[in-house]
């Protein structure tokens, strides 16, 4: 039986990792430019599927569309309400010959939509109609981190129940190739001071216009990835917090608190030893930011 937590050495899937989070964004972007958009860009997510990553249900000329990239398959699927269905093969390709592809697919479905076709989030992006760069697939290497994104968002899923204020849903950003769930205190933030490679500072302003305490999980740094926690703004002693497991720290360079994956899989119960980590870094937040009413641990629904 596979494993819901399975080995994933970065060193192993890392030219994989970097071509799917292009072809990524190719696909959230056409969420972007067809979905109505929602606070904190959480119109233009992908979501955790039993196969891969979705689209959900995007509005196009009266009906609808949804793209899906099925993990098990190893192919994506454009399927329409009308019926029409395209299939693209997710194989050892150049982004670009997948940009080429997956634009006549559109083409053939009648689904006309424009999208800014560079990437975001990336140094030295290159646009995808030329990326000759990336072009790797291990399909049993994207089988696992898909394995991992299931395991992930149910424990994700869990932590964001035991929370009634505002809170986003367990989606994946295609910007940073990352799993998010976000907790907001109901108060403003002073503006975000942006920065981020190849990406507009307005887009930051408005991900992070309300205070918040948000967590995730990122394949991305060295060894397995990591999950990850920060506060927006950060109060003053918030790096400086007693938080659990013992594996977890403060990574400076991030400026969050991190547990590696590793650790995670390696615990005798994974769930249990996850959910301690959003738990504890997300009082830290709310302990040391002092949130107001029931955003405060302790109180009915916050867990």
């Amino acid at each position: 039986m596979e494993t819901p937590w399975p080995s994933l050495p970065l060193e192993h899937w890392q030219p994989t990792r970097d071509t799917v989070h292009l072809w990524t964004q190719i696909v959230g972007k056409t969420r972007l430019a067809l979905a109505p958009r929602l606070n904190h860009w959480w119109g233009c997510t992908l979501y955790v599927t039993a196969r891969g990553l979705t689209t959900s249900l995007m509005p196009y000329a009266g009906g609808g569309a949804e793209i899906e990239f099925d993990f098990i398959a190893h192919e994506l699927t454009i399927a329409t309400t009308n019926g029409a269905i395209r299939r693209i093969e997710l194989a050892p390709r150049t982004v670009a010959d997948f940009y080429a592809e997956y634009r006549s697919r559109l083409d053939e479905l009648g689904i006309d939509v424009v999208i800014h076709a560079t990437p975001n989030e990336i140094p030295d992006a290159i646009p995808f109609g030329s990326d000759t760069v990336h072009a790797d697939y291990d399909a049993g290497a994207m089988h696992r981190f898909w394995l991992s994104l299931v395991s992930a968002h149910r424990v994700m899923s869990e932590f964001r129940a035991g929370f009634r204020g505002k809170a986003s849903p367990v989606h994946f950003f295609w910007g940073a190739f990352d799993l998010a769930v976000t907790r907001f205190s109901g108060r403003p933030a002073p503006p975000h001071p942006g920065g981020i490679p190849n990406c507009p500072d307005s887009v930051m302003a408005e991900a992070y216009s309300d205070e918040v305490s948000s967590c995730g999980y990122w394949p991305g740094g060295a060894a397995e990835g990591v999950f990850y926690s920060y506060a927006y703004p950060e109060p003053a002693p918030f790096r400086e917090q007693p938080v659990t497991p013992d594996a977890a720290y403060f990574d400076e360079q991030l400026g969050e608190f991190v547990l590696p994956y590793a650790a995670v899989r390696a615990a005798s119960d994974p769930g249990a030893y996850l959910l301690s980590f959003l738990d504890s870094t997300f009082q830290a937040a709310s302990r040391t930011a002092v949130w107001p009413g029931s955003a405060q641990p302790g109180s009915p629904g916050a867990r």
